[in-house]
């Protein structure tokens, strides 16, 4: 494992396109349910319980090893929203043109001309990890952490919320970070036995419903 890679690929300045996404907190914002310091925490939990889990998952499954033509079926089937798969395809794409030039590899190639407009991003930052040396639990913890450090980074462009508190919330957050982080690791290796299936597929219906609804919005700030 290298450490230095870790923190390029989970650095908020790679450019892979998550700053334009708000990973559900703008339409939050707007339905009263994020509003501070605290509102913020509790939504970053749920995001990071439910689409992050799922997330980790997939990324740490992409990074063992396991065909990602199988996960990028797996993460369609776990993304009812067709807004939210949309974003999904569009961030892989990014992260791959990002990945491709930052660290070779035929596996990238490979992914990259089987989805020309974009494999889901959990799958890309899986396979992005592989080819940096890390591993599906270094895989998990990036996906994790980009669950919530999404939204935080969106609500303080957002709300003016004192950038002090948004990282105080996710620090908060850190031992369930790692927790999830090591149960996504835990499920891409059960996957590793008996397929895609062993996967989480933990949802929440109210980002997918508002994911829908902030797609129709006719002037928003970010893309999701």
């Amino acid at each position: 494992m290298s450490l230095a890679a870790l923190l390029v690929l989970a650095d908020g300045r790679f450019p892979a396109g998550g700053h334009a996404h708000s990973g559900g907190a703008e339409a939050a914002c707007k339905a009263g349910r994020i509003h501070d310091a605290g509102t913020l925490e509790d939504f970053c939990r749920g995001r990071l319980h439910t689409a992050g889990l799922t997330a980790a998952a997939l990324a740490a499954a992409a990074a063992a090893g396991l065909d990602p033509a199988v996960l990028d079926a797996a993460a369609d089937a776990r993304t009812p929203s067709p807004a939210l798969r949309t974003a999904a395809r569009r961030l892989g794409r990014q992260l791959l043109r990002a990945a491709r030039a930052t660290w070779p590899d035929p596996r990238l190639e490979q992914l990259a001309a089987a989805y020309p407009r974009g494999a889901h991003q959990p799958v890309v930052l899986g396979l992005t990890a592989r080819a940096a040396g890390l591993g599906p639990l270094d895989a998990a913890h990036v996906a994790a952490y980009e669950s919530v450090g999404g939204p935080a980074t969106a609500t303080v462009r957002l709300l003016g919320l004192d950038p002090f508190e948004a990282s105080g919330v996710l620090a908060r957050l850190a031992p369930e970070l790692d927790d999830v982080a090591a149960r996504a690791a835990e499920a891409a290796h059960q996957a590793l036995l008996d397929g895609a299936e062993a996967l989480p597929a933990a949802s929440s219906p109210l980002l997918e419903i508002a994911a829908e609804v902030h797609a129709d919005w006719p002037v928003r700030l970010f893309a999701s």
